[in-house]
């Protein structure tokens, strides 16, 4: 049985994986490349175009465990970027003068060097985004963590996969929703989601079930309704993500017997129009140790860039440039095509 509890932040009995890459495709399931479902379609071939944002994986801990989550994140996990890969980050956005640094986790916010990479990369005019979870908004020691982000002009963009509470605590934990709607209403008192504010605060819906997303535009007017009427919330956008198939969501499709069906599923939806938007085209992800990946997917797979610098310091040294470099492409990118589309930025078509 997976652990999907919002825990406080304390030492936890589960070990700590070995690889900050535990799981593979391969370890948790029978398929490969060759089997049927996933060699009926391969995925098409793709080029990077100029780069523009840097995702950065802080690190995998977290105060929350939940059963969607891709990179297994929990308040066990003790992965978290170390200092000298974190004074490269603001070096590397003036050095390549990037758009957007993209600050992802676990809980990002838990990093102790956070808030001074935030200021730096805003002291250089770079967007910075906050992928929040929201609860940590709620956690001893970040009550003025909503205040600092407001300050600092960062966008958040906060995980809220229903509007309604049983479905979000299964999801994510007991009391969950009840926390994150506190974090959205804190959040909208410091000015996030108003109506002519420039504070961005999107919302991220992901499905609870092997399904695909519903149409963005649709859910987020219901979103909208729902948010609003029962407790208030103004947000700027809703973002759909298709969920993975990798760790523990590809755990949890396993157990169900649906994960085969899954990848059909996702091999049947694929849109050729997606392909142009796909965020791995824009983006480069770094993980906890400073190595460079396509995405954040192919990160918690351990697939590396297969050309171009490898390491956070060989991209400030300009070992060859990410741009226009193959991307490395396997069953699980049809996640990002199926349908009307999925990335960090929401639905693509």
């Amino acid at each position: 049985m997976l652990n999907n509890s919002s825990a406080a932040l304390q030492p936890s009995p589960q070990p700590t994986p070995r690889s900050p890459h535990p799981l593979t495709l391969t370890s948790i399931s029978p398929l490969t490349e060759q089997d049927p479902k996933r060699r009926a379609k391969p995925f098409p071939a793709l080029n990077r175009g100029e780069l523009e944002t840097i995702q950065v994986n802080l690190g995998y801990r977290c105060n929350q465990s939940c059963s969607h989550c891709h990179v297994n994140a929990g308040p066990w996990r003790t992965e978290m970027m170390e200092e000298e890969h974190i004074k490269l980050i603001p070096k590397v956005l003036q050095t390549l003068k990037l758009n957007c640094l993209d600050l992802t986790g676990g809980a990002p916010e838990l990093h102790p060097q956070f808030r001074s990479l935030v200021q730096e990369a805003r002291d250089l005019g770079v967007q910075v985004i906050d992928r929040c979870n929201l609860t940590i908004l709620q956690e001893p020691g970040q009550e003025d963590l909503a205040a600092f982000l407001a300050d600092a002009g960062v966008k958040v963009v906060a995980s809220l996969p229903c509007f309604e509470e049983g479905r979000v605590d299964t999801q994510r934990g007991a009391g969950v929703f009840q926390r994150s709607i506190a974090g959205l209403q804190s959040l909208n008192a410091l000015g996030y989601g108003m109506p002519n504010s420039n504070l961005e605060l999107d919302l991220v819906f992901n499905p609870s079930g092997a399904q695909l997303p519903p149409a963005q535009g649709e859910l987020e007017r219901i979103y909208r309704e729902k948010l609003l009427g029962n407790h208030g919330i103004h947000f700027s956008r809703l973002l759909t993500i298709t969920n993975m198939p990798i760790q523990r969501f590809a755990q949890t499709l396993k157990a169900h017997g649906e994960l085969e069906d899954y990848y059909a599923l996702l091999h049947q939806a694929h849109r050729d129009n997606n392909l142009s938007a796909v965020m791995c085209r824009h983006l480069i992800s770094v993980d906890w140790t400073g190595h460079l990946f396509d995405c954040d997917f192919n990160q918690q797979l351990g697939i590396p860039v297969r050309s171009g610098p490898r390491t956070l310091n060989e991209l400030l040294n300009q070992f060859g440039s990410v741009n226009n470099q193959p991307i490395a492409v396997g069953a699980h990118c049809f996640g990002c095509t199926a349908g009307g589309g999925s990335s960090c930025g929401g639905a693509l078509s």
